[in-house]
């Protein structure tokens, strides 16, 4: 009996912590600190990739339809205030620009985003979106510290302020010692923290949007174990009374 109990008790634990990414040990990351059952939060980091991000950047895997459900929005609010290309409300959300016009001005068509927070993770994926600098030699007149030569400018420099870099050299190469905030975006930097924690949970969810209804059946699995176990335990007293 003392198993059963210690078993669910760890997985309720489990089914707790993974709502939260902890901080990333590997590469200095900060931690992004998600939590995808924050539904504010999800909404919040909706607004600003359908603000911000949509333009380049499609999440193929995603449908209006499913967005609005799992975040809480109706048809209207998501028809009006998320969806600017027209598209029907059960489609996928495709970006603003053709392919074609986006590989001849970054080089490359920008990547789908679906899954980019199951293939780089999400510590990964909010350390990005702090880590943009002016960089007068880069063609886009942008680098960043996470993915160094990146092709891509930074999309949310208003909210954020322009970043500079303090460069030490390290055999013999110059490499970015910190960032500074050389001119105030919008956002205060605990704002725009804040926001790029949101941006991500969003992307977050999408990578995973069955993680929604896990957690949510995933309370009633456990309980039901609960109970199971509690039955079983005096089922297997009663078969063994007589034993005894």
């Amino acid at each position: 009996m003392k198993r059963t109990i210690s078993s669910i008790a760890l997985a309720v634990g489990l089914l707790v912590g993974s709502t939260t990414v902890m901080a990333s040990e590997e590469g200095g990351l900060p931690s992004a600190g998600t939590n995808v059952s924050d539904k504010a939060s999800l909404q919040r980091g909706a607004k600003l990739f359908f603000n911000y991000c949509v333009g380049c950047h499609s999440l193929k895997y995603a449908r209006y339809s499913r967005i609005a459900e799992d975040l809480g929005l109706s048809e209207k609010e998501v028809m009006d205030n998320l969806n600017f290309t027209g598209a029907k409300f059960g489609e996928p959300v495709i970006s603003h620009m053709p392919e074609e016009s986006a590989a001849t001005f970054f080089g490359k068509a920008p990547p789908d985003l679906s899954l980019e927070v199951r293939a780089k993770g999400a510590d990964w994926v909010y350390g990005y979106l702090n880590s943009f600098y002016l960089d007068p030699t880069r063609p886009v007149g942008w680098n960043n510290t996470v993915f160094p030569n990146a092709s891509m400018p930074n999309p949310l420099w208003e909210l954020q302020g322009l970043q500079t870099a303090e460069m030490k050299k390290v055999d013999g190469d110059e490499v970015v010692e910190k960032l500074e905030l050389s001119r105030p975006g919008k956002l205060t930097p605990a704002q725009f923290q804040q926001a790029t924690r949101d941006l991500t949970s969003f992307l977050e969810y999408v990578a995973e949007p069955a993680a929604l209804q896990r957690q949510r059946y995933g309370i009633w699995v456990l309980l039901f174990l609960a109970g199971f176990s509690l039955l079983a335990y005096a089922l297997k007293k009663e078969y063994w009374k007589d034993v005894h």
